[in-house]
């Protein structure tokens, strides 16, 4: 079976009427890919493109905004303040692009990370704001190339000259991803970065000083599963796939926010989980008991509608504390709580060695 590729999604999405929804997107997606059967959902995750128009009163778009901003400063022989006075007696606005993030996701298989994810946003393009400031004159070229007297909070509905229309967001590595795949990828990239560190980290050694005098201890000796380090995006989706949270969809109450590029020469991958329903207040431990929390995480799971959810929330760290799990899992070892037991394993071993996003 072909997974969805990038071009054939932009065919799809260029074929979408102005205007369509969740559904019709799901729809006309899983017509295109025979075998995956699409879902959509909406995060809420609002964003601005830095691509500006210059545009006339109704709407007609004239130019790209700074190449053409940069052409008429040259006209005033790059007098600012003339480009200015002359500018702000016109009729003339910026549009700039406004969306809000959509996944689309489909199952390729039974497992937790089976599943395919395309990251798209949903966009308008509105009229943002006169051409240049009307009240103060910008002192410098940078002032009139970024327009920072356009407020978004001005935006309405009366302001939109196109769309609502899709559009795929991200980097090629991110925007389209078979998860397992990527899993295995920033799993292989982990491993060779650490193996590149071997024979720095067989030379290391951890002194300590005490009065009978100092002793080395070779590094290696203290972390031996210094190698066999699992990057916390494979253990999201291993503990999911462990815990009693396995009876749900991992992307029916998550998106993923993945990320793939290289900086400097060092190729960075993950993904920052992205939850899809979020409870209304925010858990930390403070100076409640373990059995007031595990109320408080059991309500939780059901605001949320997937078992051991709050366990997910924690590593998330938007509205459960991870104090939260560290306080349960001490009930845990003396007995004052109780877990099913898949649970129990699964938030043991993240107490012994925590990770989060």
């Amino acid at each position: 079976m072909r997974l969805p590729d990038p071009a054939s999604i932009e065919a799809v999405l260029a074929r979408l009427p102005t205007g369509s929804d969740e559904a019709a997107l799901a729809a006309a997606l899983t017509e295109a890919f025979p075998g995956f059967p699409f879902s959509t959902s909406g995060i809420d995750e609002q964003y601005w493109r830095d691509t500006r128009s210059v545009v006339a009163a109704d709407g007609t778009r004239i130019a790209e905004y700074r190449p053409w901003m940069e052409a008429e400063l040259a006209k005033d022989n790059g007098d600012i303040g003339a480009l200015w006075t002359r500018l702000r007696e016109s009729d003339l606005q910026i549009s700039e692009w406004h969306g809000n993030s959509v996944y689309a996701f489909a199952p390729t298989g039974p497992g937790a990370a089976d599943y395919v994810q395309i990251r798209l946003g949903l966009e308008v393009e509105w009229r943002a704001g006169p051409i240049v400031n009307p009240t103060y004159r910008p002192w410098g070229k940078g002032e009139l190339l970024d327009p920072s007297w356009i407020t978004h909070e001005d935006m309405s509905d009366d302001k939109v000259i196109a769309g609502p229309l899709y559009r795929m967001l991200g980097r090629p590595g991110s925007s389209v991803v078979h998860v397992r795949s990527f899993l295995t990828r920033c799993a292989r990239l982990e491993r060779e970065k650490r193996e590149a560190q071997r024979p720095e980290m067989e030379r290391r050694v951890v002194r300590e000083t005490t009065r009978e005098g100092t002793t080395e201890t070779p590094f290696l000796e203290l972390v031996p599963d210094w190698f066999e380090f699992v990057p916390r995006e494979t253990r999201f989706f291993q503990d999911w796939e462990e815990s009693s949270a396995s009876a749900e969809r991992v992307y029916v109450h998550w998106a993923l926010d993945i990320y793939d590029y290289d900086d400097k020469g060092t190729r960075e991958i993950g993904f920052v989980p992205r939850p899809r329903h979020l409870p209304e207040e925010r858990l930390i431990a403070g100076d409640a008991s373990v059995h007031i929390l595990m109320d408080r995480v059991e309500a939780i799971d059901r605001e949320v509608g997937v078992p051991f959810g709050w366990f997910f929330l924690m590593t998330h760290g938007n509205r459960v504390a991870p104090e939260v799990g560290q306080a349960i899992a001490k009930g845990l070892r003396s007995q004052r709580v109780v877990l099913p037991d898949r649970d129990a394993r699964v938030l043991l071993r993240w107490a012994e060695r925590s990770y989060g996003f």
